[in-house]
């Protein structure tokens, strides 16, 4: 290679733009310990419901991470989580969250991957779960979210597991 300004430069004739190997391709069949869905929650108060979730995964045998964020209080930290769930090898995020229960949606709106959300009561709601439960059912256009009942956890767990069985 020719050093110009101190970077190097492709020597006269190189082919240009030679593209590199997606090297997915060559992990594509080795066995990882990456877990492969990830359980979100807005608040550490979220977490004795949002158990039921681990819990049958784990069961199962499915690879599983458990993380606290919240769409309101950490919008960067969960933007970067939905942003990099993929290229870590997740394959689904089950993502609970009551009141106004923006996280599933903002999971979403940054990541390519199914998106399941949990919508949870919560001691501060008027309605019992039943805003979270319309939050996250009401998603606008070209943002996907899978909404299971109020508190049922674990039925995203089930529904994360027949997604990967699919």
């Amino acid at each position: 290679m020719n050093e110009e300004r101190g970077h190097a430069t492709p020597a006269e004739g190189a082919a240009e733009g030679i593209a590199e190997a997606d090297p997915s391709e060559a992990f594509a069949g080795m066995e990882v310990d990456a877990p492969q869905v990830g359980i979100v929650m807005g608040s550490k108060s979220d977490m004795p419901a949002m158990e039921a979730a681990a819990k049958e995964l784990g069961e199962r045998g499915i690879g599983h991470e458990v993380r606290v964020m919240s769409a309101h209080r950490d919008p960067d930290v969960v933007a970067d989580y939905a942003k990099n769930a993929k290229l870590r090898g997740l394959r689904v995020i089950i993502a609970g969250a009551g009141l106004s229960a923006a996280l599933p949606g903002v999971v979403a709106a940054h990541s390519p991957l199914p998106v399941i959300g949990v919508p949870l009561t919560s001691s501060k709601s008027v309605a019992g779960g039943l805003d979270a439960l319309l939050s996250i059912a009401q998603m606008p256009p070209g943002v996907p979210v899978a909404c299971v009942g109020v508190d049922a956890a674990r039925n995203a767990a089930v529904l994360a597991a027949r997604i990967l069985d699919a």
